[in-house]
């Protein structure tokens, strides 16, 4: 099995995402397969670990997708290749609410059987540092800490004071970093700015992570520990395998998916050169362009599924491929590798658009996706593409399958901040001072081209936008928590909510919605 370290942290801000990234890298500029993962539902961290190795970054989410599936979509991303990096998510031991463990980066580390390195913000402390460490160490006997890697060190003598209180502690040092602003990403409302919006900007924060990385830490030790971790039992999750296990029938080609999710036009990753010099896969498999992982989650080449005879004929057997549109662009940013490969198992010909340029959908659409991202930051320009508008209005219209979540649901919406969007939905949108945040167990109120009324999944919201009203008169979903509410809209062919969904997790709703697109 593939050697693997999970990168964690005592919480938030400590610098996970630098150093991952960093050590992604600079791993991948040694001439090593690097297979990197996210803990958790966050997309924008994956985009960028996508920029430092040229593969799709995956997320790895007990919650969403059940523990079960935490090690068959480590091992999909994994296969071929030397390492693997797992980033975690908020502090080492936080998970969903209310739920102990779960979702947590260190119940994942103990799915993998892989060894964490804790990455430990040092600027405001010294001999402390080696009380914190152990109480991580120490307090669940199955998270092995194998290293620490000291952030943000100010000068010799700070590092010396660390190195010394450590030096007991049994938990090995294995990089010092200091303070470089060269390496940090910009933030806003949501978190980091995705690399879809920067991709030049980005290429160079890459570039500075890895170089900090290969002078500040011990990647000799740190490939070691990876090598350590124990085998690891996990049949590789695919596609093709999770439709037939949905009661698809016969999958041509075995639901085989080519590259990455086979998606083609605006948002899809090509070939030459992202990273070049900093670490990351330079030519083929690299990410490049607008859109780098966006919209359809594809990364041409590397990663991809190997199409077999016949692939893509769909989950009946049947010649007939619908086209279906799949948001992307700098708008458009939020989307999971599973579900394209999903819909392309299904029988789609998945095709990326980007809202921002293309002035029509793609030829023949039959279907249209749109996922999360940040359609507040370019509302002026997405309203001013009124042709898109209007073909996506009357796509709608005919009753064709349209998935929105989130941000496309306020694309769909009448308005945002008092902008014309595709008036869709008897709704308008605006910004809010209020951050929604947080896992949902949700049911299906309505039957939709996504879901039968009645079908639970779990999912994810992050929002700083509010929808009036937030529900229309056929909602989409019902959800529990923090408060019991209906909230979306099902209308005609169209399911639109702000909840975030992983259908690995529930590979009806692809083979539903492509069903949906034939007919």
């Amino acid at each position: 099995m593939v050697a693997r370290l999970v990168i964690a942290a005592p919480s938030s801000g400590a610098g996970k995402t630098t150093v991952a990234t960093g050590l992604m890298a600079a791993f991948a500029g040694r001439g090593l397969a690097v297979s990197p993962h996210k803990v958790g539902p966050d997309y924008i961290d994956p985009g960028y670990h996508a920029l430092a190795t040229g593969r799709p970054g995956r997320n790895l989410d007990a919650f969403m997708c059940g523990t079960e599936l935490v090690a068959p979509l480590f091992a999909r991303g994994a296969h071929g290749c030397d390492l693997a990096v797992v980033e975690g998510v908020m502090g080492l031991y936080d998970g969903a609410a209310d739920r102990g463990e779960l979702a947590s980066t260190a119940q994942v580390a103990k799915l993998l059987r892989a060894p964490v390195v804790l990455v430990v913000d040092a600027s405001s402390q010294s001999r402390s540092v080696a009380a914190l460490v152990h109480g991580f160490a120490s307090w669940d006997p199955e998270v092995r800490i194998g290293g620490v890697i000291l952030n943000k060190v100010a000068t010799d003598r700070h590092e010396h004071l660390l190195r010394e209180a450590l030096g007991e502690s049994g938990v090995p040092v294995m990089g010092v970093l200091r303070r470089a602003p060269a390496v940090s990403t910009p933030s806003r409302h949501l978190g980091l700015v995705p690399v879809a919006e920067r991709h030049a900007d980005a290429v160079d924060a890459v570039r500075a992570q890895a170089e900090q990385v290969r002078e500040g830490c011990d990647l000799e030790a740190l490939l070691a520990l990876a090598r350590s971790a124990p085998p690891l039992r996990a049949e590789a999750w695919s596609a093709g395998a999770a439709l037939l296990g949905a009661g698809a029938g016969a999958v041509s080609g075995a639901g085989a998916v080519s590259g990455a999710g086979a998606v083609s036009g605006a948002g899809a990753v090509s070939g030459a050169g992202a990273v070049s010099g900093a670490g990351a896969v330079s030519g083929a498999g690299a990410v490049s362009g607008a859109g780098a992982v966006s919209g359809a989650g594809a990364v041409s080449g590397a990663g991809a599924e190997v199409p077999g005879p016949g692939a893509g004929r769909g989950a009946a057997g049947r010649g007939e491929r619908p086209v279906v549109a799949v948001a992307g662009g700098a708008a458009f940013t939020f989307s999971y590798a599973e579900h394209a490969e999903l819909l392309t198992a299904a029988g789609a010909e998945v095709v990326a658009f980007d809202p921002l340029r293309d002035e029509k959908l793609p030829e023949g659409t039959r279907g249209l996706v749109i996922g999360g991202g940040f359609p507040e930051v370019y509302a002026p320009e997405l309203s001013a593409n009124e042709s898109l508008r209007d073909a996506v209005s009357a796509l709608a219209r005919s009753g064709a399958p349209v998935a929105a979540e989130c941000a496309g649901l306020l694309y769909l919406a009448r308005s945002l901040d008092g902008r014309p969007m595709c008036g869709v939905l008897d709704a308008d949108a605006r910004m809010s001072q209020r951050l929604t945040l947080g896992y949902r167990d949700a049911v299906a109120v309505s039957d939709s081209p996504l879901a039968a009324a009645g079908t639970r999944l779990r999912g994810h919201e992050f929002h700083r936008t509010v929808i009036e009203p937030g529900a229309g008169a056929t909602p989409a979903w019902g959800l529990r928590q923090p408060e019991r509410r209906v909230e979306g809209f099902v209308r005609g062919g169209v399911h639109a909510s702000y909840l975030h969904t992983h259908w690995a997790a529930l590979p009806e709703v692809p083979l539903r919605f492509v069903e949906h697109c034939r007919r």
